[in-house]
Parts: structure tokens; C-alpha cells; sequence
């Protein structure tokens, strides 16, 4: 996909009354989203280029997995580092730094000569973009006002990240059978390299008025908790839970993210405020972005597997379907700051949690008759409008009445909850799928489970950021019960 360069084309349609966009506005909104929209690529464009890749860098089958864990396991692991580094010493910096640091990893990775150098092209992928998505999305939180510019844009925003996974499913078989897989990290490159010039002089360098110390023994145990949660996780998704270097890196996760915890209840200037984590709106606003994201992973995992294994069909026929699904992103993407501004982010959370999960609930009907591709498309489709719509609300819920010195923080939290929730949901679902004797029933399965999980997310959550009316006006007020 193409982004649009050409600044005098409308963007999505605003919801009533959102000032229009300056020149430099759409400039900065560009700029922001291309990055966004370069790594949610990176997450999907190289795994159809796997079997290629093992084969012309001689990496047998069990270690392609590292393929993408080279990736994940920095790109998770160091968010909420990186989140916090760039509120105190400057986001622009940090931003400008991971953008660097990710042309030149994707050149080393286009270029790689061994199984070792490419990994270490993704691994510095990954830790570029650990510094790219948290800076990002605060960048574009600070410079954006609460209200209906900042839904706009973190609409726009929410639609490039949803579509980049998506396309990149296409794109990667496209690239690969054209090009070769080089192409499909020479294609990161020069994202990279179109973004980076454009940057230092539009984007605004934040500013703290003092310089706290940095939570060195808080960084180290939650980045260790979440490398040890990540790569347990992406382990277990081909090999299982019963291996002991699983095992082991989840207890060691769960020691060292309690140890966080308490870590953070005691020390002065703490990487996490415990106050905010304690908030309504952060706790269950990032419950549904962690449903949202796990759940509709695994549906697209297990769905590939089901057209390809179960209807015969072709990798790029399979691409199509989702392609259909992409364009749904679209204009999911250009309709939910409308319903946000008259249901309000917390109430559209929980209708596109609830409406994710009816749909999915249709891809228990599938058959291995050829029309149940017509139903799958239909179905994977509407389901994403949903999720499109509670990617944009749990962003905007989490992020709204947090001060703009702590942006980067609630910005590290919610692309935190992105990349765990990715990194879930198939080995804790998608497996059931694809270790079953019989692919159609543990496909539907795996839907039936995804659906009672993602409804049962948006009746808690619905609970948990209920709202009251006032005696004085009547009127339903926007702040849950024991915010504060």
C-alpha cells in the first residue's frame, strides 16, 4: 500500500466541529503514521518468505522461528524502556535515533550474508523499533489536542497500523515471488529512509522542565520479565509449553516482573506510576487492547492455515481475502472518530469488543465446501471493522486526561499491551489449530474459543468503566467511578 503523499487530498472525514488540519499538521501526521505503518509491517511482511529464506541462508526449519523472536523479543521487551527514556531526555531525539537505526538494520538484513547477520539485522529491527512506537505515539498525542484532533489522528494513526500487519501478509508473497525475500526488508529500508530526512524539522523536541534519575533497577526488571515473557511465548508457538527452556523463561518473566512491581511501590521517581496503572481507564482500556489484538491474530493465523490447508487454496488467493479485510480496516478507520465523538471512547471500546466477537462467532459455520470462503471473507471482514474500532478506542481511552509529561509512559503501555497481544494469542490459541488431526474442527475450535473470549473482555469491561449521572445535570459523566 501506498501511502499518500499528496497533501491536498482529504484525509478521512472528521467528526463535526474538528478544526481543519494545517499544511504542517498533515506534514507531521504523515511522517508519524509512515513510521507507525513500517513497523506493523515488519511484524507480517517476512513470514510468507520464511521457507525461502531458510533455504538461500541455510537455516533449517526449527530455527526460522528466530526469524521472527529476533524481532519480537527487542521490539516488546525494551518498549516500556524506551517510552520512558524519551519523556525524560527528549522524544524527537529517541525517535530520530530508532528511525536510524532501523534503515540501517534493514539494509543489513537485505544484505545478509549468514544466518547470524540477518538475525542481528532483526534483532536491531526490533530495538529500533522499540524506540520508534512509543516516541511515535506520544509525538502524536502531544501534538495533537485531547479532543477531536487527537481521535482523528489516532484514527488515521490506528488504520495504517492495522493495515501495515495486514498488507504485509500480501505484500510478502507478492515481493517474494517477484523479487526475493531481500526485497521484503530492502521494502523496510526505504520506508526508513523516506521518513528519517523528513523528521528533525517537523517534529517538536518535548521538554521536561527537570531531570529526574532513571529507574535503572525498574528498567532492568521489566525488560528482563517482558524479553523472558516474549520469547517464552514465541518459543511455545512451535515447540509447546512442555519444554524446559519454556517453562523456565515464564517463571523467571513472573519473578522479574513481580520484582518490578515491587520495585515500583517503593522507589522515588519509579519507570512506572503505580497511580496510573491503578486508574480505570489504563487498567481496562489496556485489557481490551490486549483482547483485541491476541484474538484477531489468531484468527488471521488460523484462517490462513484453514483456506490454504482445508479449501486448497493458492497463497495469493488467501492474500486477496485479506486484502478484502484491509479495505474493511479502511473505512472502519475513516468512521470510528465519528462514533467516538458521539458514543465517547470508553462506550465504543466496548461495542466494537462486543461486535468483534459476534462476527468471529460466524466463522463457526465454516465448511469444506468452496463457498465458505465467501462467508470467511465476509466474516474476517466485519470482525475487523470491530477491531479497527476498538484499536483506535482502547488507545484513546487509555491515553485521555494523562498529562503530557507522562505520554510516553501511557503510550509505552498501550504498544506494550499491542506487541503482547500479538505475541499471545497464537501459541495460547493458534496452536490447538494447527496441532489438531483435523484442521477444520480445530479451526472452528479455536474460533469458538476466540469469540467467548473477546465477549466475555467487553462484559468486563463494560463493568469496569461504567459510568453515573450527576443529580445536578442528569447527563452521564465521562470520568469511571474511582479514577483517582
Amino acid at each position: 500500500m501506498a501511502i499518500d503523499t499528496d497533501l491536498t487530498t482529504p484525509l478521512p472525514s472528521p467528526p463535526p466541529g474538528t478544526p481543519r488540519m494545517s499544511r504542517r499538521d498533515k506534514l507531521v501526521l504523515f511522517v508519524l503514521c509512515a513510521a507507525q505503518f513500517m513497523v506493523a509491517l515488519d511484524f507480517s511482511v517476512l513470514n510468507v518468505a520464511l521457507p525461502v529464506l531458510g533455504a538461500d541462508l541455510g537455516m533449517d526449519r526449527s530455527a526460522l522461528q528466530w526469524a521472527v523472536t529476533a524481532f519480537a523479543l527487542p521490539s516488546g521487551g525494551f518498549l516500556l524502556l524506551f517510552g520512558r527514556i524519551g519523556d525524560l531526555y527528549g522524544r524527537r531525539r529517541l525517535f530520530l535515533v530508532g528511525l536510524g537505526l532501523f534503515a540501517a538494520a534493514s539494509v543489513l538484513a537485505t544484505l545478509a550474508w549468514d544466518p547470524a547477520s540477518f538475525l542481528a539485522g532483526r534483532a536491531l529491527q526490533g530495538l529500533g523499533a522499540a524506540m520508534i512506537v512509543p516516541t511515535g505515539m506520544s509525538l502524536l498525542t502531544t501534538t495533537f489536542a485531547e479532543g477531536p484532533a487527537r481521535d482523528r489522528a489516532l484514527g488515521i494513526s490506528g488504520t495504517l497500523m492495522s493495515l501495515g500487519f495486514t498488507i504485509g501478509v500480501v505484500a510478502g508473497g507478492v515481493l517474494t515471488d517477484t523479487l526475493g525475500w531481500r526485497s521484503t526488508m530492502g521494502l523496510l529500508a526505504l520506508f526508513a529512509l523516506v521518513v528519517l530526512p523528513l523528521a528533525p524539522g517537523l517534529l517538536p523536541e518535548s521538554r521536561t522542565p527537570s531531570r529526574p534519575h532513571l529507574d535503572v533497577p525498574g528498567a532492568v526488571t521489566v525488560t528482563g520479565g517482558l524479553l523472558a515473557l516474549i520469547y517464552a511465548l514465541t518459543t511455545a508457538a512451535d515447540h509447546g509449553f512442555a519444554r524446559a527452556d519454556v517453562l523456565a523463561t515464564l517463571v523467571l518473566g513472573a519473578a522479574l516482573l513481580t520484582s518490578f512491581a515491587v520495585i515500583e511501590s517503593r522507589t522515588p521517581e519509579p519507570l512506572v506510576s503505580l497511580p496510573m496503572l491503578r486508574r480505570r481507564t489504563v487498567a481496562w482500556g489496556n485489557l481490551g487492547g490486549l483482547v483485541t489484538f491476541s484474538m484477531m491474530s489468531t484468527v488471521v493465523f488460523v484462517l490462513t492455515l484453514y483456506l490454504q490447508g482445508v479449501l486448497g487454496l493458492s497463497a495469493w488467493e488467501t492474500g486477496l481475502v485479506f486484502g478484502v479485510q484491509g479495505i474493511a480496516s479502511v473505512a472502519a478507520g475513516s468512521l470510528t472518530p465519528r462514533f467516538v465523538g458521539r458514543l465517547g471512547a470508553r462506550r465504543t471500546l466496548v461495542v466494537s469488543l462486543a461486535g468483534q466477537g459476534l462476527f468471529t462467532g460466524g466463522l463457526l459455520l465454516l465448511d469444506a465446501h468452496s463457498w465458505s470462503v465467501w462467508l470467511a471473507t465476509a466474516a474476517v471482514s466485519l470482525a475487523s471493522v470491530f477491531h479497527l474500532g476498538a484499536i483506535i478506542s482502547y488507545g484513546l481511552t487509555v491515553t485521555s486526561g494523562v498529562p503530557d509529561e507522562e505520554q510516553g509512559l501511557a503510550t509505552g503501555l498501550v504498544t506494550s499491551t499491542q506487541q503482547v497481544g500479538i505475541t499471545v494469542g497464537v501459541p495460547l490459541l493458534g496452536v490447538l489449530a494447527t496441532t489438531s488431526g483435523d484442521l477444520l474442527g480445530g479451526t472452528r475450535t479455536v474460533m469458538a474459543l476466540d469469540t467467548g473470549i473477546v465477549l466475555a473482555a467487553a462484559v468486563l469491561v463494560a463493568a469496569g468503566l461504567r459510568t453515573r449521572r450527576t443529580r445536578a445535570s442528569g447527563t452521564v459523566e465521562t470520568e469511571p467511578l474511582g479514577t483517582r
